[in-house]
């Protein structure tokens, strides 16, 4: 079995963090200020960087099978998580509804449904080189918000618009990695991070920008006017996601072994996270004067919780379609 690698296993661990934060947050937003201007800061790298991670480890995608291994790596988990979402909604919603649509991704579903695409694309997209393949990549992502059709649905929109930062990951080596963690590219990754925070403060947009999920027309924006915009986020989002990445640790933490379980933690914290969202302890949770460190707190709860032993051992059938933990401990018992 070939090594793990502590830096990308702490990155992976870091950013699925964020992203539980960033979901618990999201409620909270529109009615505090501070929070609103951490979640645009977070949601400018965080996805990004984990789908720059992903494309580094989609090297293999050449040989015999792979695109079958993630289909069934994937799709088959997307289908059953799509479902168990669906019924959890209908369950916990006031105006619930029952929703069986495979191709209109619940919650956080679209990044295995991409993911795919991703995969697929790089039989196209590898054979020209970096120099033509990622340039291409950007300018099909920054046009594609011109068209009205391409959203949510089958995350095409997030597909096309990520797509570069994905051929990104592809086409670089361990070594680049490894350049950023410099003394001083990691001084400077901070600047650059707490400077776009504050530069957030003064700057009004809407943070659905960061999502990639919709066409230019729904923020009342013009064809070429949406692509600047679009250029200039690609911009900003390459600027923090490599500072993020200069800052992650690249030995052994306390939380390395855990950053193998992060597609745990991102298709299970749904439940939680929607649970409070519909509960009483949101409203709580809204008011309360230390909001942003109980969020961060409680993120990191969830987050440490879901990346567990047990949790895998229980959940193994579902979201990797076999048992063998689940039959270890049996057996042993």
């Amino acid at each position: 079995m070939k090594e793990r690698d502590a830096y990308f296993d702490n990155a992976k661990f870091l950013l699925i963090l964020l992203v539980v934060f960033g979901h618990l947050v999201r409620s909270f937003i529109e009615d505090s200020p501070e929070l609103m201007q951490v979640y645009k800061l977070i949601y400018t790298f965080h996805m990004p960087a984990f789908i720059l991670i992903s494309g580094y480890f989609s090297k293999g995608f050449h040989k015999k099978g792979y695109l079958l291994k993630m289909a069934k790596k994937l799709l088959l988990p997307y289908a059953i998580f799509q479902i168990m979402y669906s019924v959890y909604f209908y369950l916990i919603k006031p105006d619930g509804t029952m929703d069986w649509n495979l191709l209109d991704p619940n919650w956080s579903l679209w990044f295995l449904l991409s993911l795919f695409y991703w995969n697929a694309m790089l039989f196209l997209f590898s054979k020209s080189g970096w120099k033509i393949a990622i340039p291409v990549a950007a300018a099909i992502g920054a046009a594609s918000g011109c068209a009205d059709f391409l959203s949510n649905y089958l995350s095409l929109s997030r597909t096309l618009v990520y797509f570069p930062v994905f051929l990104l990951g592809y086409f670089m080596k361990r070594e680049h990695f490894a350049l950023l963690a410099s003394p001083v590219r990691r001084m400077l990754s901070i600047i650059v991070l707490f400077g776009t925070w504050a530069a957030f403060h003064l700057i009004s947009f809407d943070f659905e920008w960061l999502h990639g999920s919709k066409p230019y027309g729904d923020f009342g924006a013009a064809g070429w006017e949406g692509i600047a915009i679009r250029l200039c986020l690609y911009g900003l989002t390459l600027l923090c996601m490599l500072s993020f990445l200069a800052l992650v640790p690249s030995g052994e933490t306390i939380f390395t072994k855990w950053g193998g379980r992060t597609l745990y933690v991102y298709l299970l914290h749904g439940f939680i996270i929607n649970g409070i969202r519909y509960s009483h302890f949101s409203d709580w949770l809204k008011s309360h004067t230390a909001q942003l460190f109980l969020c961060i707190v409680l993120a990191s709860f969830f987050t440490c919780i879901l990346s567990t032993n047990a949790v895998r051992i229980l959940a193994q059938p579902l979201i990797e379609l076999r048992a063998s933990q689940l039959r270890r401990v049996l057996g042993f018992l």
